[in-house]
């Protein structure tokens, strides 16, 4: 059902009734997703939580047809509301008077610690943007998506640290290198909203440890240090677990180890885990079929993922 109209679709309603309509504007914007996260914790400042991404090859996409004499928004997937919300946000901050419809296609599934809602906003303020021949920074799109959840920094190319609650940059790091990751979902969805009002704080030793993690990774990436980058991702995970306890954590790091894999990555407010392993490996293809049975003996689903590049620049 779509908000505020009974019994039709967004597509119905553009194609039945709008088709042709002077004025009308089109956009296709797009945002990758993570999985979880290479480091997640707190620095030593009050409310100086952050996570450090690392974006994958799975996306959001958004698409958006607005019209000039429309006051309505309709959206679907119907559920999709915070993506209505910060589309008239984008539409209010560039002074455009339009409705019509917005259509979210998504790889990542919700609820996994994927950025899931994160790349739908992205997605949607890309779109609109397109839309009104508008390129939104990065920067402008954390304040449109300021005060809607804590947010992911996917609107950003590349690996960064990002203060999820105050939706707010830290730190760039540096482009991603050429991970795979053989990842496994314990099943289930975790709220991002209520997981972050409701975790158990982190404590003073702790934020000092998170601090050194986080220094040790910002010199590692530009030196394309990668079991300096495993090491943290998976000391990061192991802080995680009287937060967000992962089943799975100590048998897929009993797998990384046997593979000689560069360590663990987890949705610290997730469902995942993942096996890191260069894309430069000579025995890449051999390890990750090693990783990938192994992990199959676990009895959950399991998945292949590959860090991403920059976002591409759709055309409808």
């Amino acid at each position: 059902m779509v908000e505020g109209t009974v019994g039709v679709t967004a597509a119905t309603w553009m194609g039945a009734t709008r088709t042709g309509t002077t004025g009308t504007r089109r956009g296709t914007g797009v945002s990758c997703g993570t999985f979880g996260e290479l480091l997640q914790g707190a620095l030593a400042e009050p409310a100086e939580d952050f996570l450090v991404t690392l974006p994958i090859a799975r996306r959001s996409t958004a698409r958006v047809t607005l019209f000039p004499d429309v006051a309505e928004l309709f959206v679907d997937p119907v559920h999709k509301q915070k993506s209505v919300l910060v589309a008239r946000s984008m539409l209010r901050w560039c002074g455009a008077r339009f409705g019509g419809t917005l259509e979210i296609t998504s790889e990542l599934p919700e609820g996994k610690g994927m950025a899931s809602s994160t790349a739908d906003l992205v997605a949607t303020v890309r779109a609109v943007g397109a839309a009104l021949g508008r390129q939104p920074s990065p920067r402008e799109i954390e304040l449109l998506l300021r005060g809607v959840e804590p947010t992911d920094g996917v609107m950003y190319d590349g690996i960064v640290a990002f203060h999820h609650r105050k939706v707010a940059l830290c730190r760039i790091l540096g482009a991603p290198p050429a991970l795979t990751v053989v990842g496994v979902d314990e099943g289930g969805q975790i709220d991002t909203v209520d997981f972050n009002v409701s975790r158990p704080a982190i404590t003073a030793g702790e934020r000092q440890e998170y601090e050194s993690l986080l220094d040790d990774l910002s010199r590692a990436l530009p030196r394309g240090d990668l079991p300096t980058l495993g090491r943290v991702a998976t000391r990061s995970a192991q802080l995680n677990q009287r937060r967000c306890h992962k089943r799975l954590l100590d048998p897929m790091i009993g797998i990384s180890r046997e593979t000689r894999a560069l360590g663990v990555v987890v949705a610290h407010s997730g469902t995942v885990v993942g096996i890191l392993v260069s894309r430069e490996d000579p025995s890449h293809d051999a390890r990750v079929a090693d990783i990938r049975a192994a992990c199959e003996d676990l009895g959950v689903p399991v998945h292949i993922d590959h860090t991403a590049g920059p976002a591409p620049s759709p055309t409808d």
